[in-house]
């Protein structure tokens, strides 16, 4: 008899991706199926494509074993926080209406960067790992602290939420609605200053190999700085065996990765091992996928 399948969902910044696995072997998607989320849209319109999606990838597949959900943002109780990118999104009550579309099948839902760690835990370059730290460099900026094996979600489910963090003192920060590490060195902020720069829209990854250009160079120079030094400053004070990581950004890897473990060398007394993740774009669809573990517990 056939174990049946599990379904994954990855709402992100600027798509929404799913997959199908078989319920006992849930690293091996069947089907897999990606969503732009369009300009302008909002988020009961997301949900409604993303729904419509997962019951046709879904479809003929046998029984529905378990759902995981990464999302942008910070889950807290019935709602979803610190998740301004898709408009009606702060505050959506994503658990309930999940709930509501798929009955008594069991749903485990979480933050991406966190589902994206846990996924690298189970089957990635974190495996084996007691105490690391994931870091995503995508349309924004997180990371996933571990801890005995575990990822480490705080007493509000914001632990790694380095976006944050204050570079200069006084700067406008959290309460006057800024994220002031991310809107200097996330993949969104690198391509709006870039295309102001250049007065042409360009990706944040394209700006890496922009060599000619003196100012992108010092915008992009001045970015792998500020992270460099945030990722040394939170290697200080968890002390990890090695630090992982993922996301968009790492098509550039090769500007990022050498600089970022040259500064932990200078700055930590005992520097971790820094390594990219087996899982790049897709770890939080993966991530959602290693939930239904979870939810299924």
């Amino acid at each position: 008899m056939s174990p049946g399948f599990v379904l994954g969902i990855d709402f992100g910044g600027t798509k929404v991706a799913l997959a199908t696995a078989p319920a006992d072997s849930v690293d091996r998607p069947l089907r897999k199926v990606r969503l732009p989320t369009l300009g302008g849209e909002g988020a009961e319109q997301v949900l409604r494509r993303t729904l419509e999606a997962a019951r046709e990838l879904a479809g003929g597949s046998g029984t529905l074993q378990a759902v995981g959900v990464s999302t942008f943002g910070v889950v807290r109780g019935d709602t979803v926080r610190l998740a301004p990118t898709v408009p009606g999104w702060e505050g959506l009550e994503l658990p309930r209406l999940l709930r509501e579309e798929f009955g008594d099948t069991p749903v485990a839902i979480d933050n991406d960067v966190n589902a994206a760690a846990a996924a690298e835990l189970r089957w990635g370059a974190l495996r084996d790992v007691g105490t690391g730290l994931y870091l995503n460099l995508g349309t924004g900026l997180a990371a996933a602290l571990v801890v005995n094996g575990q990822v480490v979600p705080g007493a509000h489910g914001a632990a790694g939420e380095i976006g944050y963090l204050l570079s200069t003192p006084g700067e406008p920060a959290f309460a006057e609605g800024h994220a002031p590490l991310e809107e200097v060195v996330s993949g969104h902020a690198l391509a709006l200053r870039g295309s102001a720069l250049l007065g042409r829209t360009v990706s944040a990854a394209a700006l890496f190999d922009a060599d000619g250009d003196p100012s992108v160079r010092a915008l992009v120079d001045g970015a792998v700085e500020s992270l460099a030094m945030a990722v040394a400053n939170v290697c200080v004070v968890l002390d990890p065996e090695r630090v992982v990581i993922g996301g968009g950004l790492m098509g550039a890897s090769r500007h990022i990765l050498p600089r970022l473990a040259e500064e932990v060398r200078r700055a930590v007394p005992f520097p971790p091992e820094i390594t990219s993740a087996r899982f790049v774009d897709d770890a939080p669809l993966y991530g959602a996928l290693a939930l239904t573990l979870t939810a299924r517990a």
